[in-house]
């Protein structure tokens, strides 16, 4: 087998996340048989016939990349979104939703399962393994978007969307994505119309010249507050004004002029036949309560601020979680499935369980890389009180702001690195809560986290193969998993949220 190779097969299975493993019979130069080969052939489903061509070999492993589905699986269905096959933001939408879950919960329980395999000592794995919750939403779950400016292909025309399925550089302009509603619909659509009436230039990543770099927007699910940002390069300066009137005379029914009269901007010189020639007929479900400018000059394709005007409004909305209320603002790390967030919160809480069992309610709680602190101001009401620790300033600062709103004088946030902060923090755990990003703890904070020999923690991970190499740290250290679950915040994706409830040995 080499580099460039055309081979054909049939998906056998998946493994997490997206790796389809395909069998075929490997041949040297002169036709003979070398024995049966594994190809790895991401995107795509169990049953499908492929072709691919091979792109990478190494350690006797290959991988290839996929160029056509010669035959459907037999439990393949249309996807009901027309950008499926170009767009690389979702890989499942072909599956119907019930082989979905079943794909997702049996690719957690193989990636534990594999921990204790690997242990020399107790390779049982009794453990209590709880059925998957599905999303409430298949569609139009998310609460955040992030949309990159680009071309659709080299010199083409400009374009916002999400990155074409296997490029790095072109884009998908998708005004009929599925995982979004119709209020982040109109919004692109009126953007990109507007950016390309204007000929405003996108940021090229290789060359790293350009204006337009990304447009984020956030809806609250239970509010219906939106929040949109432009994010672009300082290398070219542009009044976005006209934009501003264009998008605010998408809600309300009413005109340009009107509505900037009644939230007080400058009168408007957009008419209605301007926004309708413009193709902005439509009407936003939701209210719009801020929309920013913010200018970002890094290198890398990442959307922060260097600074951050406010056009309109505010910078910051609200979302409402189990009787709670929640200030975000545009970079606030929140759940992006406010409805899956409830299920998610909720299972976790039953994971806690009862801390007040001798009816004193004296325990102290870490909530570790906290956030905004959700899952602190959920436990607060049971707690003596509730120490949450997160990197992220802003996200501190909300979360206090957050624990205000909602009457919490328990809950103390500290920002800085979990692994430093455990340092300084007098405290002692009683229940720890972990929910860390995508790449898991880092070993030296594990090490201090085991430290504090609590009896129960709950572990949060939006990132199995993450989870499965800390589970495994925590096994050697007199842990044992006492149960799990899996919570589908993200259909249609290869992503799954996981719960473990971790009991201390002997305890």
């Amino acid at each position: 087998m080499k580099k460039g190779q055309i081979v054909e097969g049939m998906i056998e299975k998946i493994e997490f996340p997206n790796k389809g493993i395909v069998t075929v019979e490997d041949r040297d130069a002169n036709g003979n048989s070398l024995g049966m080969k594994r190809v790895i052939v991401k995107n795509g489903i169990v049953g499908q016939k492929v072709s691919c061509s091979i792109n990478k070999l190494r350690k006797g492993k290959a991988e290839g990349r996929l160029l056509a589905v010669l035959e459907k699986s037999p439990i393949e269905v249309e996807s009901k979104c027309p950008h499926f096959t170009g767009c690389g933001g979702c890989t499942y939408q072909n599956l119907p939703y019930e082989e979905q879950l079943a794909l997702k919960e049996s690719q957690v329980k193989a990636l534990l399962d594999q921990v204790y395999v690997n242990r020399e000592e107790n390779p049982d794995t009794s453990y209590v393994f709880e059925s998957i919750h599905p999303s409430p939403a298949q569609y139009e779950y998310r609460n955040k978007m992030e949309f990159s400016f680009g071309d659709a292909y080299k010199d083409g025309p400009l374009a916002l969307g999400m990155h074409k399925r296997g490029s790095f550089y072109d884009i998908v302009t998708v005004p009929e994505c599925q995982i979004i509603d119709a209020d982040y619909r109109l919004i692109l659509t009126t953007v990109l119309d507007y950016c390309r009436e204007r000929n405003l230039s996108f940021y090229h990543k290789l060359r790293h010249e350009g204006f337009l770099r990304h447009l984020l927007v956030r809806k609250a699910y239970k509010t219906g507050e939106i929040l949109v940002a432009l994010i672009t390069s300082t290398q070219e300066q542009e009044d976005f004004m006209p934009l501003v009137e264009r998008l605010l005379a998408l809600q309300d029914g009413e005109t340009g002029e009107q509505k900037a009269v009644t939230r007080g901007i400058e009168e408007s010189k957009l008419t209605d036949k301007e926004c309708n020639e413009s193709g902005t007929t439509g009407k936003l479900s939701g209210r719009i309560a801020g929309i920013l400018h913010t200018k970002n000059d890094s290198l890398a394709d990442v959307v922060q601020s260097d600074e951050t005007d406010i056009l309109y409004g505010q910078d910051y909305f609200y979302e409402e979680l189990l009787g709670m209320r929640f200030k975000i603002s545009q970079f606030s790390f929140f759940q992006t499935n406010s409805r899956g967030a409830e299920v998610l919160y909720e299972t976790a809480r039953s994971y806690v369980g009862d801390l007040n069992a001798d009816g004193r309610k004296d325990k102290i709680i870490f909530d570790l890389y906290s956030g905004t602190g959700t899952i602190a101001q959920m436990l607060a009401p049971v707690a003596k009180k509730v120490v949450g620790v997160e990197i992220v300033t802003e996200a501190v600062d909300a979360a206090r702001e957050n624990a205000k709103l909602n009457g919490l004088d328990n809950c103390e946030f500290i920002a800085g690195d979990v692994l430093k902060v455990l340092d300084t923090v007098t405290d002692k755990p009683d229940f720890i809560v972990l929910d860390p990003p995508r790449d898991g703890i880092h070993p030296k904070a594990l090490t201090k986290i085991i430290g504090y020999g609590v009896d129960r923690i709950v572990y949060i991970s939006c990132k199995p193969t993450s989870l499965a190499r800390d589970l495994g740290v925590f096994l050697e250290n007199g842990y044992r998993v006492e149960k799990v679950t899996t919570v589908d915040m993200f259909p249609g994706t290869v992503h799954v949220e996981t719960i473990v409830l971790l009991q201390r040995e002997n305890s």
